[in-house]
């Protein structure tokens, strides 16, 4: 439970103390929990308890929040820990032990919030719950909001996230972790995008930016700026990306006076001080394609020579059949319909969205019988509603010019 479980909590107040004041102090205070030798499903359920108890002591404004509002959730926190445990005698031992324990810095404050990011994201969870145990825990979500962008019943993501918390809860808290498994988490968390009242995009982009300033300001980590440039630079076209009713735009035909140029302009800042290290990653790369159509007037003036390069090198990297699939609609745009149709020929059809490509680079060849036929089954096989509306309509348009 946290501050937006607590009755009538409005989502923000005109005051300094919200949700938002709360949320980047999670990871930090299940770490010093965890540290002092909680276990993590009861450390991450004492401060959920320990920020519902913070909302409603300062959130409606009848009391000052303290300077130190980490310091005050840590007491908390620990107290409602010691609640659960206290018949052991252990227990209480430790609790002296750790009441004479020094403040520590902001360095260590940032290696604990660290080490939660790995926790969550640990090898032996699944994707889906991994997912869910980071939003829960680190970005100090309700097991409600999770739910809702997951579109399951809250139930079942309780279930869900219990397990998950089991299942790190006996490793232990001083292995290193794998950034790499942390950013394809967070990757994950921002395509599933929003839902209810949760923008799980821009809460990838705030644990990314987190992420990102944990490395220092030497920026010894370019590929997670390179994770951080690519969602900013995806998120800033999301006000073209859908009509009035709900259904997808094309690239080629969103209003690019949408776009977020504020964000593009820091994405490509960002991106381009990843690429000066020289250490260049599967997301940096995936930045540089998107920074290539963010710069573009149009889609027709687009550089595709420069971004075929770009997925030369990211196939190289990745060896990835999506990548391959992708690079295959650039070289048509680079090369022409029939050069992307023999690059498309040695990617696997089974692939989900090969009709799709198979059907748009047919089309720019004047196929618009096959391609209208490859939209129709494209949209059979579509898992999401929006892209199979699309891909439907798409066929229907083609059918009727083909008369």
């Amino acid at each position: 439970m946290t501050p937006a479980d607590a009755p009538d909590a409005p989502g923000a107040l005109d005051g300094a103390f919200d949700t938002a004041t709360l949320r980047p102090l999670v990871p930090a205070v299940i770490g010093v929990l965890v540290r002092r030798g909680a276990d993590f499903a009861t450390a991450e359920d004492a401060v959920q308890e320990a920020l519902v108890e913070a909302w409603r002591t300062f959130g409606a404004g009848s009391a000052e929040p303290p300077r130190d509002l980490k310091g005050w959730l840590v007491t908390v926190a620990w107290r409602r820990f010691l609640d659960v445990v206290r018949s052991e005698t252990a227990r209480q031992r430790r609790e002296v032990a750790v009441d004479l324990e020094p403040e520590r810095g902001p360095a260590e404050t940032a290696d604990e919030t660290l080490r939660i990011f790995f926790l969550c994201a640990h090898p032996a969870l699944t994707p889906a719950s991994a997912v869910a145990l980071t939003l829960r825990a680190v970005a100090g979500l309700t097991t409600r909001q999770v739910a809702e962008a997951y579109l399951v019943p809250e139930a079942t993501m309780a279930q869900r996230i219990s397990r998950a918390k089991r299942t790190v809860s006996g490793e232990a808290f001083d292995r290193p972790g794998d950034l790499a498994t942390v950013r394809r988490v967070l990757y994950l968390v921002f395509n599933e995008g929003y839902s209810g009242d949760v923008d799980l995009a821009a809460e990838a982009i705030r644990l990314t930016r987190q992420l990102a300033a944990l490395a220092g300001p030497d920026g010894q980590d370019p590929e997670t700026d390179g994770l951080l440039a690519l969602m900013l630079l995806h998120h800033a076209r999301r006000p073209a990306r859908r009509r009035d009713d709900g259904t997808l735009v094309p690239l080629a035909d969103q209003d690019r006076s949408r776009w977020d140029t504020g964000l593009i302009e820091e994405g490509v800042t960002v991106l381009q001080a990843a690429l000066a290290q020289q250490r260049r990653g599967e997301y940096q790369l995936q930045a540089a394609i998107a920074a290539l159509h963010a710069d573009a007037p149009s889609a027709a003036e687009t550089d595709w020579v420069q971004v075929v390069q770009w997925y030369d090198e990211l196939l190289a990297l990745t060896g990835s059949p999506v990548v391959r699939l992708n690079r295959a609609v650039a070289v048509g745009e680079a090369d022409g319909a029939r050069a992307g149709l023999a690059a498309l020929a040695e990617v696997d059809p089974a692939l989900p969205r090969h009709r799709a490509a198979s059907a748009y680079l047919h089309e720019k060849d004047g196929d618009l019988v096959t391609a209208a036929r490859l939209y129709a089954e494209a949209a059979g096989l579509a898992t999401n509603l929006a892209e199979r509306t699309h891909l439907t309509r798409e066929a229907a348009r083609l059918n009727r010019a083909a008369r």
